[in-house]
């Protein structure tokens, strides 16, 4: 029995597994990332995560295949190096060459969001794709394309931004310094955004009763919520919502035609409130319509296991 091991390197937290041949995570631990800290500190810990995850299996080095990483930010898989990082403050970090001297395992790295879809289309809900992207719709708009069963990254370090491609040009900020990208619009923090400004310009509305008045309690559900209710306001927010979404799925599949289109993030509890009109949305607005292969839009199923799995799919991305 061959393993890799898989990092899921967050914000929050690092969390490893050791993932079996049939995409199984067979053990899983995490710690701290504690931000703060060197890149060495922090490395350091992603090394004494896996060397203690193959002491307690009792398996031995050359029974690893590799180490795969998922990290935040702008990733040089080529040369294994995190170019930026904004979670951590890191700028042109080897992170690949350290860790391989320090544990002796050939690794490979990628942007989390790539690892993300990789885990879908290896154990999730695209499994019997080859080609999917996939979307996180969180705090940002984060978007990973897997082509002919691997992660497309583009030229250089930097490519398949999709959550910094142009929606409305000239619109709302983004974090980013660009103004009206897709993020700006289709994120869950564009949501409620939209949420707050709706209530503000409606004080009878459902929104205000659902977050106790308190307009700093809103989150992504509120809006769903309240126009479950027959609240217009709510219903109105929702429709433009998924008109802004629909707008960026379409792009995608226009330029990428892939077998799948996966959503994640909080935003995608909503289901088939969210997947039906979207499906709709790409069916009367990409290229050619019904004439051409149209994808299905589905939420992808891996959660919080996905980061570790789709890091460890990267040692066969070779």
């Amino acid at each position: 029995m061959k393993y890799r091991v898989g990092i899921d390197l967050g914000g929050t937290n690092i969390k490893a597994g050791i993932v079996n041949e049939a995409y199984k995570i067979i053990r899983e631990a995490s710690v701290p990332t504690l931000t703060g800290r060197s890149p060495e500190a922090i490395m350091d810990d992603m090394a004494g995560l896996v060397e203690m995850l193959l002491l307690d299996e009792k398996i031995e080095k050359e029974d690893v295949l590799g180490v795969g990483i998922g990290s935040p930010g702008m990733i040089d898989a080529v040369h294994k190096i995190v170019v930026y990082s904004n979670n951590f403050g890191w700028e042109n970090v080897a992170i690949g060459a350290y860790l391989e001297k320090k544990l002796g395992f050939v690794i490979h790295i990628s942007n989390d969001a790539n690892c993300a879809a990789l885990g879908e289309v290896k154990a999730g809900a695209a499994r019997n794709a080859k080609n999917c992207v996939m979307i996180t719709l969180g705090t940002g708009v984060g978007g990973g394309v897997v082509v002919n069963g691997r992660i497309f990254e583009g030229g250089h370090a930097g490519g398949a931004e999709l959550g910094h491609t142009t929606l409305i040009a000239g619109g709302e900020q983004c974090t980013c310094g660009r103004k009206g990208c897709f993020e700006a619009y289709a994120s869950a923090t564009a949501l409620i955004r939209d949420t707050k400004r709706a209530a503000m310009e409606n004080e009878k509305s459902m929104i205000w009763r659902l977050c106790g008045g308190d307009l700093n309690l809103v989150n992504g559900k509120t809006v769903f919520d309240a126009m479950q209710t027959g609240d217009e306001t709510a219903r109105k927010v929702v429709k433009q919502y998924l008109h802004y979404l629909g707008e960026g799925i379409t792009n995608i599949v226009n330029i990428f035609r892939p077998d799948k289109v996966l959503l994640s993030g909080g935003v995608c509890n909503q289901g088939k409130n969210l997947t039906e009109p979207l499906q709709n949305y790409i069916a009367q607005n990409s290229f050619a319509k019904e004439k051409g292969w149209l994808p299905e839009v589905e939420i992808a199923t891996l959660g919080d296991l996905t980061g570790i799995l789709g890091a460890a799919a990267l040692v066969e991305e070779e």
